[in-house]
């Protein structure tokens, strides 16, 4: 296993994230499916200890989480495996947008400030919907 970038800082329209890569060699008779298993949920949005951490957010959280902070990617036919943290979706039911955003809360953390951390991820989902929306509705998909 090999860090390739570390604590990387992406800035996006809303918010900031700090972003490490990481790859690895499988060990022989391993898959991408192994890794897979071993490594989900991600800790970033899970906590830990992992097994506790989901517990706790089994017995707090009103909703399960569905796609959020699961992984959309790829498995290629060749073994190679390509993912990431869903962390700005969307999910539509019965005419209905539902997202989900959170805070990475810690021991010194501040809970006003983790508040305010939420609301802006969940922001920039319903500026994108907006934005969407007034494209679609003015026929300008460029808006």
């Amino acid at each position: 296993v090999r860090l390739t970038e570390k604590m990387i800082i992406e800035r996006y329209s809303h918010v900031m994230h700090i972003v490490s890569n990481v790859s690895g060699q499988l060990e022989p008779g391993r898959s991408a499916i192994d890794v897979l298993r071993a490594s989900f949920p991600a800790g970033t949005v899970s906590g830990a200890p992992k097994v506790r951490a989901m517990e706790i957010i089994d017995e707090l959280e009103p909703v399960k989480r569905g796609i959020y902070s699961g992984a959309v990617g790829y498995i290629g036919w060749n073994g190679n495996m390509d993912t990431a943290i869903a962390i700005r979706t969307a999910v539509i039911r019965d005419h209905v947008l539902h997202i989900q955003a959170g805070a990475g809360i810690v021991a010194d953390s501040v809970p006003a400030n983790e508040w305010q951390e939420t609301l802006s991820k969940g922001k920039a989902v319903f500026r994108a919907v907006e934005m969407a929306n007034a494209g679609l509705a003015s026929g300008d998909l460029d808006a």
